[in-house]
């Protein structure tokens, strides 16, 4: 397997804009273990360009986002600070954008490998909505496996991140209720209870699925606990509001 000209065959992808077929067409022998190492040298490849890693993200948490991409089990993927939008998201140079409604957890230290709900809360320094919003190299963005996604960095695009970050002592985050508006009209409406049960157990997951691979999360670190919904499609000219009750809302215009 090699793994660094499948990383760059998808880099090349992601910078030009252009779709690919799915790496499993060509290499149906790749697991999740060597996907995981594909994402690690695409994420190297964007470090080397210039960017810098700012955090990781849950995929695959909800029970209505599995069911939407066909696929069964949480994954992860990385966040640089490139990938961070304010105000504006432009198109240009994505294949097949979608956004989705997420929470936002910010680390000051960095959390051992065998965390636990209390210990996810006591590393905890804020929370906040987010906004992820995904794209894919993969032509159609649908009918790829489980490996193909992790190597594509789980379909990460960019996010819209808190715009300020709130205490979770003594909260509930699987009450809060997240109502994902485009130009006004709400589209999508969830708990925080849709992410893995809890999403402080998101966090937990995560711990876990980097433990499996010798990783932990690093101080300083901004975590997206997955969406609570399936994703809604971007057009040039929509404004997509996530109003997320007690923890704020947050919102971006998309532009051609």
């Amino acid at each position: 397997m090699d793994i660094e000209r499948l990383a760059g065959h998808l880099d090349d992808a992601r910078r030009h804009g252009r779709e690919v077929e799915r790496l499993t067409l060509e290499a149906p022998e790749l697991d999740l273990p060597q996907a995981y190492r594909v994402m690690d040298a695409g994420i190297a490849l964007r470090i080397a360009h210039g960017e810098r890693v700012i955090g990781l993200k849950m995929g695959l948490t909800s029970e209505a986002k599995r069911k939407q991409m066909s696929l069964g089990a949480p994954i992860y993927g990385v966040l640089t600070d490139a990938m961070v939008v304010r105000g504006t998201f432009h198109l240009g140079g994505t294949l097949h954008p979608k956004i989705e409604p997420e929470i936002a957890f910010r680390f000051g230290r960095g959390l051992p490998r065998a965390a636990d709900r209390s210990g996810v809360l006591a590393a905890c320094t804020g929370v906040g909505p987010a906004l992820e919003i995904l794209d894919s190299r993969y032509r159609d963005f649908k009918y790829f496996s489980l490996p193909d996604v992790v190597a594509d960095n789980a379909s990460s695009s960019h996010v819209v991140l808190p715009e300020r970050w709130l205490d979770v002592e003594g909260r509930d985050l699987s009450r809060v209720e997240l109502v994902m508006s485009i130009d006004g009209t709400p589209r999508q409406r969830a708990t925080g209870a849709a992410i893995s049960g809890d999403p402080v157990l998101s966090v937990v997951q995560l711990c876990a699925l980097l433990e499996e691979r010798g990783q932990s999360l690093p101080p300083g670190s901004v975590v997206l606990a997955g969406a609570a919904t399936v994703a809604e499609p971007l057009a040039a000219g929509m404004k997509v509001e996530l109003d997320a009750g007690w923890l704020g809302s947050v919102s971006v215009r998309v532009e051609p």
